[in-house]
């Protein structure tokens, strides 16, 4: 490999900072994972607080 000077430097692009169809679709999947779990949980405290769940027999 050899050394980039100061002026191939600033010519860079990517890293860190570039947003790329990878990084968006996880933020996408993530959002939709946190709202799935908050879904989640607010039904079963609906249910919980209504009484209307189904017990488990032995």
């Amino acid at each position: 490999m050899r050394e980039l000077k100061d002026k191939e430097l600033m010519n860079v692009d990517g890293g860190a900072i570039s947003f790329n169809g990878a990084l968006l679709n996880s933020i996408a999947r993530v959002l939709s994972t946190i709202m799935d779990i908050g879904r989640n949980l607010g039904s079963a405290i609906t249910r919980i607080s209504n009484g209307n769940y189904c017990t488990v027999k032995e």
